[in-house]
C-alpha cells in the first residue's frame, strides 16, 4: 500500500511530464504560436502543480507551498522580464528569491494553520523585500545614467551617517569605559 505522501509525488511529476508533453505536441502542432512570450507561463504553470498538491494532500503537504512560491515566483519575474525586455534585473533577481521562499513559509503556515510559520515566513519576505529594494536600487542606478552622479552622491551620503552615528555627533552615546569592563573584585 502507498502512502500518502508517495501518491503526492507521483502526482506532481505526473502532472509535470504531462505539462511538458502538452508543450511538446503543442509545440509541434502550432509553429505560428510566439513561444518568447509565453514560456514564462510554462514555468507558472509548474509552480501553479505544487499548489495542486498542496490542496490535494491536505495539511500535511501544505510544504509544497515553497517550492510553488519559488517556481511561480520565478516565472513571474521571468514573465515581467520578457514582456519589458529589462534583463538587467537578473543582477538583483536572486534578492526576490528570498521573498518567494518567505512567501511559501508563510502559505504553509497558514494552510497549515501555524501561526508561528506565517511569522516566520512574514520575516524571511521581509529580509526578501528590504535587499531587493537595496540591490534593485545599487544595480538599476549601475545600469541607469544616473550612475554618474547620483550613485557616488548616495555613497557619501551613506557614509557620513555611518561615520556621523558611530562617532557619536549625531546623537548616538558612546558607552564608557566603565560600562563595557566587568567589575574586579
Amino acid at each position: 500500500m502507498q502512502t500518502n505522501r508517495s501518491n503526492i509525488g507521483a502526482f506532481v511529476g505526473g502532472a509535470i511530464l504531462i505539462a511538458f508533453g502538452l508543450l511538446s505536441l503543442t509545440g509541434q502542432l502550432f509553429r505560428a504560436l510566439n513561444w518568447n512570450f509565453l514560456w514564462p507561463f510554462i514555468i507558472i504553470a509548474i509552480g501553479g502543480v505544487f499548489f495542486v498538491a498542496m490542496f490535494a494532500g491536505g495539511k500535511q503537504a501544505a510544504a509544497f507551498a515553497i517550492p510553488g512560491s519559488i517556481v511561480s515566483g520565478v516565472g513571474l519575474v521571468l514573465l515581467f522580464q520578457t514582456i519589458l525586455d529589462h534583463w538587467e534585473s537578473m543582477s538583483y533577481f536572486w534578492t526576490l528569491i528570498i521573498l518567494f521562499v518567505g512567501t511559501g513559509i508563510y502559505i504553509m503556515g497558514w494552510y497549515a494553520a501555524d501561526t508561528k510559520q506565517k511569522e516566520s515566513g512574514w520575516r524571511v519576505m521581509k529580509i526578501g523585500f528590504i535587499l531587493f529594494i537595496i540591490f534593485g536600487t545599487f544595480f538599476e542606478m549601475i545600469f541607469s545614467g544616473f550612475s554618474n552622479t547620483l550613485f557616488p552622491i548616495l555613497l557619501i551620503a551613506v557614509g557620513g551617517y555611518l561615520v556621523l552615528t558611530r562617532s557619536g555627533l549625531f546623537g548616538a552615546k558612546k558607552p564608557d569605559s566603565a560600562e563595557t569592563l566587568p567589575p574586579t573584585h
